[in-house]
Formats: C-alpha cells, sequence, structure tokens
C-alpha cells in the first residue's frame, strides 16, 4: 500500500529519473512542493509545459538553444570559429565552458557508437560535422569523448572518417584529475596517466 496519494507516487517515480535523485531525495521534493502557494506550483507547471516549445537545438552545432535559433556560442564573434570540439551531448558543453579555457565552437553528436545498445554511426551527427569540416575553414577538431570502450571506439572512428578532410584531430588527455592523491586513483587511471606523460 502506497503511503502518498498515487499523484505523489507518481511524481516522486519522475523525479527519481532525475540524475543523483534518489527515492529519499525525490521524497522531500515533492513534501516540499507540496507547501508551495498555488500560483508558485502553476508557475511551475506552465514553464515546465512552456520547456519543449521554448527549448530547442543549435541547427549548426545541436547545443540548447531558443526557439530554433543558433546557440551564444556560435552566434558569438569572439569564438575562434577554426577549432571544434566534439562532445556525445549538450550538458558536456556546460562542463567545458565552465573551466572558461575553450574558445573554440562545438558539435554535439548526440552520443557515441554502442552496437550492443543498437546505436550505430547513422544515429549520431557524424555526417552534419563532415559537412561542417568541408564547409568552414576548420583547422583542428578535438574529440571530448568518453574513455570508456564506447567513446573510445567513437574516437577512433570519427579520427578515420576526418582523416581525408586535411584537418588535425586530436583528443583531450586522460589520466589524474588535478589536485588528486596518487593513492587514491585506480590502476586503469594510472595507467593513462603514465601512457600519456608530458615532459618537462
Amino acid at each position: 500500500m502506497n503511503k502518498y496519494p498515487e499523484i505523489v507516487e507518481d511524481i516522486i517515480e519522475l523525479l527519481k529519473s532525475f540524475p543523483g535523485i534518489g527515492a529519499r531525495g525525490a521524497e522531500r521534493m515533492i513534501l516540499a512542493m507540496l507547501k508551495w502557494p498555488d500560483d508558485k506550483l502553476q508557475h511551475l507547471s506552465g514553464l515546465l509545459q512552456a520547456l519543449p516549445e521554448r527549448v530547442t537545438f543549435c541547427p549548426e552545432c545541436g547545443n540548447i538553444s531558443s526557439d530554433g535559433e543558433h546557440c551564444y556560442i556560435c552566434r558569438s564573434h569572439s569564438r575562434n570559429a577554426t577549432i571544434i570540439c566534439v562532445v556525445e551531448n549538450f550538458s558536456q558543453i556546460i562542463s567545458l565552458e565552465k573551466s572558461a579555457f575553450f574558445k573554440g565552437l562545438y558539435h554535439v553528436l548526440g552520443g557515441k557508437l554502442a552496437p550492443l545498445a543498437g546505436q550505430g554511426s547513422e544515429d549520431l551527427k557524424i555526417a552534419e560535422l563532415v559537412e561542417r569540416v568541408k564547409k568552414h575553414n576548420i583547422t583542428e577538431i578535438i574529440l571530448a569523448l568518453s574513455s570508456d570502450i564506447e567513446g573510445q571506439a567513437t574516437a577512433i572512428y570519427l579520427a578515420q572518417i576526418l582523416q581525408p578532410l586535411n584537418v588535425k584531430v586530436s583528443r583531450l588527455a586522460q589520466g589524474l584529475p588535478a589536485g588528486s592523491d596518487l593513492s587514491y586513483a585506480d590502476s586503469a587511471t594510472l595507467a593513462v596517466a603514465l601512457n600519456n606523460r608530458t615532459i618537462m
């Protein structure tokens, strides 16, 4: 027997699908919302209903945008338009932008090669990436993909596709995180760090 009304249980189940939100966190969120005044709940409801219409994807790079417009990065004249950083999804752009280091453009693949999950090259925005390289004066493609098997396979596949286009293809360095204690690193991370060591 449910301890909450069915609608509350349904909302808890939905909230649990958010990254990092477990059953207890979802429960706390809905219980806090039940204390909100009606106008605040209606405002949240209206924003959620408008979300699919007001948030779209940039037709150039695939980042989130609004009303079918180009995203703020593609519209910027201060970005280096000759370098494209390839990511799996738009949330990774946000992480890279927080570093305030990369000043080029992005390209969202929409995932990575995962044959066991039924995701092949035709499901990714690879043709669009090739078209961008051909159409614009792109000098370098940076592959910022996951370090798991699927991410590595996707990086290798993209490098092979891009090789004939006379563009430099690089990959993010991998290894120990900045400020980390060596004694807490796993063996795979240490192996990658040793393999990608730099001359001082």
